[in-house]
């Protein structure tokens, strides 16, 4: 199947925006997990000041607990109650939509209450019942491919989801031997082809798992060109770990993208997106 075949995908409402349906390339960006509350609202603002510089659709993402660590020691977050506080204050002082993680079911309706859009890790994205407790909220769903799965197998998630609001899909590399991640970038026309916008996710796509012993290491160069392969293999959104000092980070200080360097990335993804637009008509057939 060609590209000139692809259906337009399905539109889904988040907040006040859209992401899909032959709109303009979305963002999701913000910092891995909330840390001090001034340097959240700092990247809040900066984020929201970006996408309007280039006219984008906007999603703000932070998470208030990151169960998946691989140290015991490591920071996680400040947990559910504070944290969907913080994230109550982006949206009132920005305006933007906001997404978060969860990671069990009991979590999806207290969660759903405040964001407005339900995250589903990679590792968990074939947890029957986190997905359908997060469908029933009636808010849109983000779904992260599994490391360890094929795009194709996407399809019993999909289903899975069924009575949501809406369902983005997203591609964040797959397992490669021990230590490594890979990019198929034929795993986001095959997404495509489930009918929901594809987004790419590249800050967790560089990340090398369990690379730096007690935590997870990252090649942050190869944000760039993995942005513009994707860009050009044709997505609805890009998703992207943003920090105003990676290096002082509490959680994927290796992967997170300087937020300074964001305008630079846009510029570059948004070129490559209005080429591919220009060649490819992505019209129903």
């Amino acid at each position: 199947m060609t590209m000139q075949q692809y259906p337009l995908s399905k539109p889904v409402p988040i907040g006040p925006v859209t992401i899909g349906g032959g709109g303009p390339l979305a963002l999701i960006a913000g910092p891995c997990v909330i840390e001090e509350r001034d340097s959240l609202l700092l990247t809040a603002r900066l984020v929201a000041r970006t996408a309007a510089e280039f006219g984008l659709p906007v999603v703000f993402k932070a998470s208030f607990d990151k169960a998946n660590r691989m140290s015991l020691d490591s920071y996680r977050g400040p947990g559910l109650e504070k944290g969907l506080g913080l994230l109550a204050e982006v949206k009132h002082e920005t305006g933007l939509p906001v997404v978060t993680d969860i990671h069990t079911p009991d979590q999806a309706a207290p969660v759903a209450a405040v964001v407005d859009l339900l995250q589903i890790p990679a590792f968990l994205c074939r947890q029957t019942d986190l997905i359908v407790a997060a469908a029933e909220t009636g808010k849109p769903i983000l779904v992260k491919k599994g490391q360890f799965m094929a795009p194709e197998d996407m399809g019993p998630v999909v289903a899975k989801a069924a009575g949501a609001a809406g369902l983005l899909l997203a591609e964040r590399g797959s397992a490669f031997g021990y230590h490594r991640l890979v990019v198929d970038m034929r795993s986001l026309a095959i997404m495509r082809t489930f009918g929901w916008p594809v987004v790419f996710d590249v800050t967790h796509s560089v990340q090398l798992p369990g690379g730096s012993g007690a935590s997870s290491g990252g090649e942050r160069e190869f944000i760039a060109p993995l942005s513009r392969a994707a860009a050009a293999a044709g997505i609805d959104a890009l998703f992207v770990e943003v920090h105003p000092n990676p290096a002082e980070a509490k959680s994927d200080r290796d992967t997170q993208l300087p937020i300074a360097d964001l305008p630079t990335l846009l510029k570059q993804v948004l070129a490559v997106e209005a080429a591919r637009r220009a060649i490819v008509e992505e019209r129903p057939q």
